[in-house]
């Protein structure tokens, strides 16, 4: 992979996290100072390497897939030692085993990660600042959390069919459900990560 390309990769990677689909041609064209047509070539050469696919019939619709790899990205192996009580105590073995976030959420699909603004969803325990894990599919269940890219705006919502409309509903009673003119799925959630801040006096 050229430095280029690794450039083209790189925006479609940040574009889906940032706003769960990935920028266009141009929009990569115009980040980077070079025509469209540059960036089509390196797109296609990506494709043809098997590190980015693209749905014929989908706008924005670009995807990095498990094969990319980024100098910026570190490993996703964390120890695992064990199991601990919510309960009552249990008596637990330490163990040398590891945790594979890749492998927690292994898929056929296409995943990636998107931070939450907002508290929308916080009765589905989905907080602000959380990160969701979210998977391309080609069906979308009623009751599915999505991403869903909703008249232009990008919202994450519990997604439901009525009759000839789709409700995007809310997990939090403060707000109304969404019945859009025009939705698109971007993905169905399928893990919540949290980094928990203790409420404590540091000692």
């Amino acid at each position: 992979m050229t430095p280029r390309q690794l450039e083209i990769l790189t925006r479609i990677r940040d574009g889906r996290r940032r706003n769960g689909y990935s920028p266009t041609l141009q929009e990569i064209a115009d980040e980077l100072g070079i025509s469209k047509i540059t960036v089509f070539e390196h797109v296609e050469a990506l494709i043809r390497k098997g590190l980015v696919t693209r749905s014929t019939h989908r706008a924005r619709s670009l995807e990095v897939t498990d094969l990319a790899e980024f100098p910026d990205e570190g490993p996703t192996r964390i120890p695992l030692v064990g199991r601990v009580a919510a309960g009552q105590p249990i008596d637990t073995a330490q163990t040398d085993d590891v945790l594979d976030l890749e492998a927690l959420f292994s898929t056929s699909h296409a995943r990636r990660a998107i931070r939450v603004t907002g508290d929308s969803m916080i009765d589905e325990h989905i907080c602000e600042g959380d990160f969701v894990i979210v998977e391309d599919r080609p069906t979308v269940r009623n009751g599915d959390t999505v991403v869903a890219l909703a008249d232009g705006e990008n919202t994450l919502k519990k997604f439901f069919r009525e009759g000839g409309r789709v409700r995007l509903q809310p997990a939090n009673g403060q707000y109304k459900p969404i019945y859009p003119k025009e939705v698109e799925v971007q993905g169905v959630v399928v893990g919540v990560i949290r980094q928990y801040r203790g409420t404590g006096r540091r000692r």
